[in-house]
């Protein structure tokens, strides 16, 4: 089977004195939407799976339309600060050297962040059953960088905290998993279909 792991569009940024921020995506976000529909539609997909986050459900949303499935929300495929209350993208917080960027650098999570060990179980055994359910198929899943770090990470091999490589928006990511247990990175940061 063929797992194809999708980070969420560019979301907006959201910062709250309270609350979850769940962002929804920005224009940019709506585009790269239906750029991965486009690119998509064409190929065989038995499932589309999508993070319950906002920007996960509104990027899933063209393609699952144009395919004619409905999104089965899987929560262990959302993001270590889900319950957060604010949401910077990773760019502006890396181009401005934010306290929090330097943060996360030196693998300190935030209170109300997902502990990393309980991260990583969560994320693969979500991707495990996904792969489990769809023996033969190919299966999408719209998530987060997170997630996609450490799945892919879990594969290679490869222990990290904040990650081992940065997910382009919209990019996807394919793992080729047999039923014997092999599982193999077929595609990373897959990302033509973004041109314009």
């Amino acid at each position: 089977m063929e797992l194809l792991l999708v980070r969420h569009g560019l979301p907006v940024r959201r910062e709250l004195t309270s609350g979850v921020a769940d962002p929804e995506l920005a224009p940019d976000g709506l585009l790269q939407a239906e750029r991965l529909a486009d690119y998509l539609a064409s190929e065989e997909i038995s499932a589309v799976y999508v993070s319950p986050l906002k920007r996960a459900r509104e990027t899933a949303a063209p393609l699952a339309k144009r395919l004619g499935l409905t999104p089965v929300v899987e929560d262990d495929i959302s993001e270590f600060d889900r319950n957060s209350s604010e949401y910077v993208p990773i760019e502006e917080l890396r181009g401005t050297n934010d306290p929090r960027w330097l943060r996360m650098i030196r693998g300190e999570w935030e209170e109300g962040h997902d502990h990393p060990d309980l991260f990583r179980k969560r994320v693969v055994a979500a991707c495990e059953r996904m792969i489990e359910r769809h023996p033969g198929e190919r299966v999408v899943a719209v998530c987060h960088g997170g997630v996609i770090n450490q799945y892919l990470a879990h594969i290679l091999g490869i222990q990290t905290q904040l990650g081992f490589f940065y997910p382009q928006y919209t990019s996807i990511h394919r793992v080729v998993a047999s039923r014997e247990g092999l599982r193999s990175l077929s595609t990373l940061n897959e990302t033509a279909h973004l041109r314009g």
